[in-house]
């Protein structure tokens, strides 16, 4: 939940960059995928982003908890958030269009709206929170186009799958608060190694990775993947939880679509259509009334006589 010490600014401003770099991961991974095969590429960004994040922890001089409770619980939160997650995405994916996919995986956030005011109560929901979810979902489909609808329905199982990837994301937003005591580098390094441990021998066993002759662009773009879109996202991810709690970090997969749609018209020149323009303004508000406290709201832009 928020607090009247943090910097709110600084806050958005992170959770802006880390819907950039987990949106750019789709780039990479589409680019990595040419020449890796998808387990061994799971396995190698794990990895290499386990390795980052044990540096990162020596030159702070931080320790992995000893508590064998504390790292069983750290091997669940791995689940959720890569192990289980990144599995079923990626077998639904293979199933169901890419913008449809995207609807689907923003759904995040009403997901833990529910589970919190149904389940675990562990912070601030109402009914202004539920609507800022809903409209993040809207602004995701103007902006991905609302023809993706029509797929709804079809190919069920990977749809479903793509669907319970995104409950398991609200999952590990909600989880991940019990680790709030923990650095982020180290809950981080924990749940990386964990994903590690299962992916590294899986890719042995079913791809031989020691086979493959992948590019040198199929290589810069897992380290970036592995770098930037993993180890240093999680620790923004792990931070976040704490500032803005779970509503709030899962609120940024609403906003990759528009930074995707941004970055083409200041990149590459592409042109924004007035639905897309739309859209972007719906996930900007339902960002807003998810993060922003109630008072923000209530004070009067103009000034009393």
């Amino acid at each position: 939940m928020t607090s009247s010490k943090i910097s709110l600014p600084l806050e958005i401003g992170l959770l802006t960059l880390l819907a950039l770099l987990w949106g750019s991961s789709y780039l990479f991974i589409r680019i990595a995928l040419t020449d890796i095969p998808p387990v061994t590429l799971i396995a190698i960004r794990v990895g290499i982003a386990s390795l980052f994040l044990l540096v990162v922890m020596c030159c702070r001089s931080e320790r992995f908890p000893r508590d064998g409770k504390v790292i069983g619980t750290l091997l669940i939160q791995s689940v959720f958030n890569s192990l289980g997650a990144w599995t079923i995405l990626a077998w639904g994916q293979q199933h169901v269009e890419s913008g449809l996919a995207s609807v689907l995986n923003s759904t995040s956030p009403v997901f833990v709206f529910l589970f919190t005011a149904l389940l675990t109560r562990h912070e601030r929901v109402d009914r202004f929170r539920l609507v800022g979810a809903c409209l993040g979902v809207a602004g995701v489909v103007l902006i991905v186009g609302p023809g993706v609808i029509i797929g709804l329905g079809q190919h069920v199982g990977g749809q479903l799958a793509v669907l319970a990837g995104a409950i398991l994301y609200a999952g590990a937003a909600i989880y991940g608060k019990r680790f709030n005591a923990l650095p982020a580098t180290v809950t981080a390094a924990a749940t990386m190694i964990w994903a590690s441990t299962f992916l590294i021998p899986a890719s042995l066993v079913l791809d031989r990775p020691w086979t493959l002759t992948p590019s040198t662009s199929a290589i810069l773009a897992t380290l970036a993947l592995s770098v930037f879109c993993t180890a240093i996202a999680l620790l923004i991810y792990f931070r976040l939880l704490r500032t803005l709690g779970s509503m709030g970090v899962a609120s940024q997969s609403y906003l990759r679509a528009g930074i995707g749609v941004l970055l083409g018209a200041l990149l590459l020149g592409e042109s924004i259509s007035s639905p897309v323009l739309a859209g972007i303004l719906c996930t900007l508000v339902g960002v807003a009334m998810i993060n922003l406290p109630r008072t923000f709201w209530r004070q009067s832009p103009f000034p009393k006589s």
